[in-house]
């Protein structure tokens, strides 16, 4: 185990390296070859990555650093090298989706996102682990900070490999807390964007699913989702992120609302210490916080995504069973206890109560629109606590969660709004991060919020 402490650890990045590529003085193949000696180096523990193309990723390094030279670059993301999360179909490499049940599945086809990276000369170097089919069953990658614990899901080997300094950043998706709660245990900047804000390609058949990026730093981050974003636009019949590829200057909030959501409860004594602690330097610098106990619209809104775990469990239900039996119809089986479960809890459901669980959400997303005026940006913590150990036994509304509690993370799923995460505390010598949330179309913004954060509140440990 390596302790790790937010004010040493130096994140790998791509944008400080661009200026050496257009001076002749680095180049985007030798950046790849740094990368993937670091993979070798430290693979056969994190086991980040489910499949390489690495003979592919040197020849569109070669042709980026060619541009570089002739001062031709496509984008701010010309010769970064990405990972994939492996739900998504890529059209050189296997789409396993963390599944035995897919072991040999060759789309022969680029998802949304990994067209829009091609064509802003971003080097696609391979499939990131996932968890089974993006749920709760684990696969195999640990923490990079420590190979006992979890490095979080389903995005799993996308928080892993950008923790891991393999590669600078990394596309994963999030439908309950899959791209937030992985970063937060693995030391990464991370966003959930707005709903629908960057094409989710084939994940459309569930309707809490978003796509997000995974990176080293703030602005590594913005450029992944704007250059994306740009190429590929959103989901169809929404407007698509919106904001500048520049990264939005550092803005200093007035007012933040602290949230406890559901996760208040399972925060365990050192995490609060530390987050109290965060609010504590928020305040001493100018900062105004408001809470459920001295604002009535502030406790609406917590009542109304009290049970956010619980509409997103049965959302999720309910929308994958087609799927989940045209497997069981085809296979007979492999499916997990855990995916088995929420088959099983679907069968139960009547089509009254999916209208129950959207009316539910819909009145959660009406009471976070009414405390727009209230305040800049909600905080929480991004995780009930840093990661837990591998072997733990975590169930939440029923279901089997080893990769992490989403306590924290379910509500902005259910409200989709933009959060993004930011790896400012350490408890007990593991990552823990703190969340900024935003309203619906404000991303570029928000960003610059967890600029000014993260610029001006200290790290810290305990």
């Amino acid at each position: 185990m390596c302790a790790y402490h937010p004010a040493e650890f130096q994140a790998l990045t791509f944008h400080d390296a661009v200026p050496a590529f257009r001076e002749g003085r680095d180049s985007p193949r030798k950046y790849l070859e740094r990368c993937l000696e670091t993979i070798d180096a430290r693979e056969p523990t994190v086991r980040a990555w489910v499949e390489m193309n690495v003979r592919e990723a040197r020849s569109v390094a070669d042709r980026s650093t060619a541009r570089y030279l002739a001062g031709r670059e496509l984008s701010t993301i010309d010769g970064m090298p990405v990972g994939i999360k492996d739900l998504f179909m890529t059209k050189d490499m296997p789409t396993r989706m963390g599944s035995p049940l897919f072991r040999d599945n060759h789309t022969h086809q680029d998802t949304a996102c990994v067209q829009a990276l091609r064509a802003a000369g971003a080097i696609v170097l391979g499939k990131t682990v996932t968890t089974e089919l993006g749920m709760s069953y684990p696969g195999p990658t640990t923490n990079p900070f420590s190979h006992r614990h979890t490095p979080g899901g389903s995005s799993s080997g996308s928080a892993a490999a950008v923790g891991a300094r393999m590669i600078p950043a990394a596309i994963g998706t999030q439908v309950a807390g899959s791209v937030i709660r992985p970063a937060s245990f693995c030391a990464n900047y991370a966003i959930k964007p707005t709903m629908g804000a960057i094409h989710r390609g084939e994940r459309l058949a569930l309707s809490q699913s978003h796509v997000g990026i995974h990176a080293g730093d703030l602005r590594d981050m913005w450029h992944v989702s704007i250059e994306v974003a740009k190429r590929s636009g959103g989901d169809p019949g929404y407007p698509g992120l919106y904001g500048e590829t520049t990264l939005h200057p550092a803005t200093r909030p007035l007012r933040v609302i602290v949230m406890e959501a559901q996760g208040a409860a399972e925060l365990d004594d050192d995490s609060r210490d530390a987050f109290e602690r965060f609010l504590t330097q928020l305040r001493h610098a100018g900062v105004h916080t408001i809470d459920r106990t001295n604002h009535s619209l502030v406790d609406s809104f917590e009542r109304a995504i009290d049970e956010s775990l619980e509409i997103t469990r049965d959302v999720c239900a309910y929308e994958m069973r087609w799927s989940l039996e045209n497997l069981v119809e085809r296979f007979g089986g492999g499916l997990s206890d855990s995916l088995t479960s929420r088959l099983e809890l679907a069968r139960k459901m009547s089509i009254d109560d999916y209208r129950q669980l959207l009316a539910q959400r819909d009145k959660a997303r009406a009471a976070h629109a009414a405390i727009a005026h209230i305040a800049d940006a909600i905080v929480a913590p991004s995780s009930v606590g840093p990661a837990p150990k591998l072997d733990n036994q975590g169930l939440d509304s029923g279901i089997s969660h080893t990769t992490g509690l989403p306590s924290y993370n379910a509500v902005t799923s259910v409200l989709g709004a933009p959060t993004i995460t930011l790896p400012l505390l350490a408890v007990r010598g593991m990552p823990l991060g703190i969340q900024v949330i935003g309203q619906q179309h404000t991303d570029q913004h928000l960003v610059g919020l967890g600029r000014w954060i993260s610029e001006t509140i200290p790290a810290r440990s305990v």
